[in-house]
């Protein structure tokens, strides 16, 4: 009965969207914000927030305690402040009590409650139920278990919260900020079932209003909003309309039309369009569109898997340090990202932790540059001088990247190596990297949270694949027990004096070859203001204004 009325009530949505009478008709005359999602959206659920495209459609309808501001600081959301007992295990958050779930028929009266604690309560333990599957599981894995087998998460009273890890973990507020943590009520879950996918209540700046899966999503204004900025009320804009156009030449030119206010990234189909050669926005579209660009959280990288004891690896001539230093040195960088990439990114010549963390510093972390002649006192020293009897090294790839192997492949044989490429299937390639397979692959890490430690954790030796993200197999002593001072270290800056060491400790190993770093690339047209941009490349709207004169 309950699914058949929400699908009843999906079917008036769409109805008034067709009727001249409709509410959405007048919406033409507001402030509506147009994007378009060409990988489609698969879930509203925020326990299945995984995508980008799920992120930033659950980002608009729901809150979670904690959220990021655009430099990636921790700011209060639906906790207004909270402590970290002296131990670094306990956490207190205390709750706001303005803030109110939308109106939905899953409550008595259709009218949206306020939320408590123990809202907070179920919807973390729903993320670690085994049943639910949720791919966001792994954040609460710290979490202490009490003596009746439930984690510590817990309720003081409606407007106090209390989390105890098993261990310190510094980085811990900023997993809350993922989507993953949105705060919902168990009513809606309990009434609309296995179809509250497609039927989400939260307690955002937008509500959910209709959803064609393929066509097209609407979220309209919350006028509860709790936020607000300079004493005005979030959100400006009266609602989202986001489009499901799979071809991305078509969106493109929908953008160009008007017809979308948005556009993230930027496809090989139209670059040389948009942008110059040295990635500046085509002097055509000067006066029509902005240009937003801010570092991203992705490293690009390739990898040696350097554990000498896997059978495959016996021999093998890139377990020598001085092997690894010479391709890290062997190709230029720059050239690569000014050619291949419109200059789009940075060239990856610091460590693996990328620009716009905070722990990010260019002066104290030193990674590799082109040098020719390093490249020959390496082989030299390795053995192998100008390459004589070097044997081949195959890099495993995807086709994505094919053109960035092909350019690095062609600098480095120029160099004395016989470097091969091999092309495998996405899914293929990372079952060879999870199983230590592939001696040389293509790789990158877009961060979950904003701490470096999302980063350094791929040399942890306690992480090895597969159990853990250490796909190099990489091993030292030094870095953990760095790695483990850091983790129990409060204090940001010593923290991060750390994080540097230990990055810089990887690179002298050289189990990486950092690529570059990628950026967020956004487009938007001149009438749109506030556009939060951010490393995480996550999207915010809520303070986004759009003037339609």
């Amino acid at each position: 009965m309950k699914i058949l009325k929400a699908i009843t009530s999906f079917s008036v949505l769409v109805l008034l969207l067709a009727s001249c009478s409709s509410p959405f008709e007048k919406l033409d005359s507001k402030q509506v914000f147009r994007y378009n999602e060409s990988s489609n959206i698969t879930s509203l659920d925020p326990a299945f927030a995984r995508s980008q495209s799920n992120i930033w459609a659950v980002n608009q309808i729901f809150n979670g305690l904690l959220q990021l501001n655009e430099h990636l600081e921790i700011e209060p959301c639906i906790a207004k402040s909270w402590e970290l007992s002296d131990d670094g295990k306990t956490y207190t958050f205390y709750l706001r009590t303005d803030v109110y779930f939308h109106d939905s028929p899953c409550f008595t009266g259709g009218k949206g409650r306020k939320v408590i604690a123990s809202d907070v309560v179920y919807s973390f333990n729903r993320i670690i139920e085994p049943k639910l599957a949720s791919p966001g599981a792994w954040i609460f894995r710290n979490i202490k278990t009490g003596s009746d087998g439930l984690p510590m998460i817990h309720r003081k009273n409606d407007s106090v919260l209390v989390i105890e890890l098993q261990k310190p973990f510094p980085p811990f507020p900023g997993l809350l900020t993922m989507q993953y943590c949105s705060v919902l009520p168990h009513e809606a879950v309990s009434y609309f079932a296995d179809d509250f996918r497609r039927n989400p209540v939260g307690t955002g700046p937008f509500y959910f209003a209709m959803w064609k899966e393929g066509v097209k999503l609407v979220l309209l204004k919350n006028n509860n909003y709790f936020e607000s900025e300079n004493g005005v009320a979030l959100p400006y804009l009266d609602a989202v309309a986001i489009s499901f156009i799979a071809d991305k030449h078509t969106a493109f030119l929908e953008f160009i039309k008007g017809k979308l206010d948005f556009m993230s990234g930027i496809d090989a189909g139209y670059k040389d369009e948009l942008l110059t050669q040295s990635g500046e926005l085509n002097p055509k579209y000067a006066g029509k569109i902005k240009k937003i660009t801010n570092p991203y959280l992705n490293t690009e990288y390739l990898a040696f898997h350097i554990n000498p004891d896997l059978s495959q690896n016996q021999n093998n001539v890139l377990l020598l340090p001085e092997i690894r230093k010479a391709i890290n040195h062997g190709f230029d960088r720059k050239r690569m990202i000014r050619f291949l990439r419109n200059n789009i990114g940075q060239p990856g010549i610091y460590g693996m932790v990328p620009p716009g963390l905070p722990s990010f510093d260019s002066n104290l972390v030193k990674g590799y540059d082109y040098d020719p002649d390093k490249v020959f006192e390496l082989l030299e020293k390795s053995g192998f001088p100008g390459g004589k009897d070097l044997p081949d090294i195959t890099i495993a790839t995807n086709a994505t990247y094919l053109d960035l192997t092909r350019y690095i492949q062609h600098q480095l044989n120029e160099l004395g190596f016989k470097i091969k490429i091999d092309v495998s299937p996405p899914a293929t390639l990372r079952e060879l990297m999870a199983h230590g397979r592939s001696p040389f692959f293509r790789a990158s890490w877009i961060a979950d949270y904003p701490d470096a430690e999302n980063y350094l954790s791929l040399f942890y030796s306690k992480n090895f694949t597969p159990v853990g993200p250490n796909y190099t197999h990489f091993r030292s002593d030094n870095f953990d027990r760095l790695y483990n001072l850091a983790m129990h270290e409060t204090n940001d800056s010593i923290r991060f004096t750390y994080y540097r060491k230990m990055d810089q400790l990887v690179m002298d190993q050289a189990p990486v070859v950092v690529l570059y770093y990628d950026q967020v690339l956004r487009f938007i047209h001149n009438n749109v203001e506030n556009l939060d941009n951010n490393a995480m490349n996550l999207l915010v709207l809520k303070r986004v204004k759009k003037n339609n004169t």
